[in-house]
């Protein structure tokens, strides 16, 4: 997986891999709605194992009723191919 920038004016062509993210700035997001909180906390514990697998962990924020998680390359300074598949993974997790 490339840890090289992608372009901003590519970043939504990538993104097609991962269509639930969007871009924010430097990085991308997804927002995820639950029910109940411990839904949320039930989440994250389930992408910890593909997070740890990846060893490129997100920014994750939970709150009352939803889990909104943060994705960006530190070293490259913004969006690679590692934070897109990471990306895709996460969705494979959500129902």
């Amino acid at each position: 997986m490339s840890e090289e920038l992608i372009p901003a004016e590519e970043l939504d062509d990538a993104l097609k891999r991962a269509p639930e993210w969007e871009a924010d700035g430097d990085a991308i997001t997804r927002t995820i709605e639950f029910e109940e909180y411990m839904e949320g906390i039930d989440f994250v514990n389930e992408i910890a194992e593909v997070v740890e697998e990846a060893q490129h962990i997100p920014e994750i924020d939970i709150r009352d009723g939803s889990v909104t998680l943060r994705l960006k390359t530190e070293d490259a300074g913004g969006v690679t191919d590692l934070d897109v598949e990471l990306a895709s993974r996460i969705d494979n997790l959500v129902d």
